[in-house]
């Protein structure tokens, strides 16, 4: 069973030796680590090819032009000759030992998901049904494409949507669709390291009108948890363009809602979601909200 694992790189020098580090250091008999650099202008490019000089396991591919992180990880899908296939991100790293305990349990399901350090304990569970997995386990909120372990044939026809932000929302539906049976895993830990200037900490209107369709041209399985967490979406898509909310209208039962989620859902259910959107403004205007 040979593990393919993709690492785009991207001005990560400080972090890229550390990170590659961590993933040669897994006990895995059969695998492959393929480096491919964006065209990045600092001396990553250097990095890879030193590190391809000195263990067989890596192999590099160099983008003549930088193409963005989608890019990155296809061309690597693409040159990938594993049977399972996973991705790190360059300025991220892995635990001892994160691999080797999953490959047997990855070898008999499409999805292995396995925990995030710091960011997400996951429980050991298996599913059979997509709508249980994307709703028990709320994978929309943790739809990471670094914490799981892919069956290489679902890529056959999917890659991930160049020119688009958050990658990672647009394409785990697309591959959910062809699963069977999804595992998740309190083994691990992926470590990952927030970015200042990643989309995830600077995300504008712009970059979260993305997100949002990310979640609705996906037309997954609905829930009041879902449901409330896409509102949390559309107010700041809202509040940041002034755009009229695209969100269809819901009618959210409160129970089992956290204080927060509860008061929106009776604010929701009572006036509509624009006027909740404008409430949940002017809320801003008196006091910013910690995540911005």
């Amino acid at each position: 069973m040979k593990l393919s694992i993709v690492i785009p790189v991207y001005r990560t020098e400080a972090t890229l030796d550390r990170c590659v580090t961590s993933v040669l250091q897994q006990r895995v008999a059969d695998m492959e680590v393929i480096l491919v650099d964006d065209a990045s202008p600092d001396r990553c490019p250097q990095l890879c090819d030193e590190w391809a000089a000195r263990d067989e396991r890596v192999r590099v591919v160099h983008l003549t032009e930088n193409s963005g992180l989608s890019a990155a990880r296809n061309a690597g899908i693409d040159r990938a000759t594993g049977d399972i296939i996973t991705f790190v991100d360059s300025d991220d790293y892995l635990s001892a030992d994160v691999y080797a305990p999953l490959l047997p349990t990855a070898s008999s399901c499409d999805i292995l998901e396995f925990s995030v350090a710091d960011r997400l304990q996951l429980s050991d569970h298996c599913y059979e049904d997509v709508g249980d997995y994307w709703l028990e386990c709320q994978a929309f909120s943790h739809m990471y494409a670094w914490n799981k372990l892919y069956r290489r044939s679902l890529f056959d026809d999917v890659r991930f949507p160049e020119g688009k932000i958050f990658e990672d929302v647009y394409t785990l539906p697309l591959l959910l669709r062809k699963c069977r049976r999804i595992v998740t895993s309190s083994h691990g830990h992926y470590h990952y390291t927030l970015n200042p200037q990643g989309i995830t900490a600077t995300a504008d209107g712009r970059a979260l009108a993305m997100l949002l369709d990310a979640h609705l041209s996906a037309e997954m399985p609905m829930d009041d948890h879902y449901y409330m967490y896409l509102v949390n979406i559309q107010m700041d898509v809202c509040e940041r363009t002034g755009a009229a909310p695209l969100l269809p209208p819901r009618k959210v039962r409160t129970a089992g809602l956290d204080i927060n989620k509860k008061l929106k859902a009776t604010i929701l259910n009572t006036l509509g979601l624009k006027p909740l959107c404008k409430i949940i403004q002017l809320v801003h205007h008196i006091r910013k909200p910690s995540r911005w």
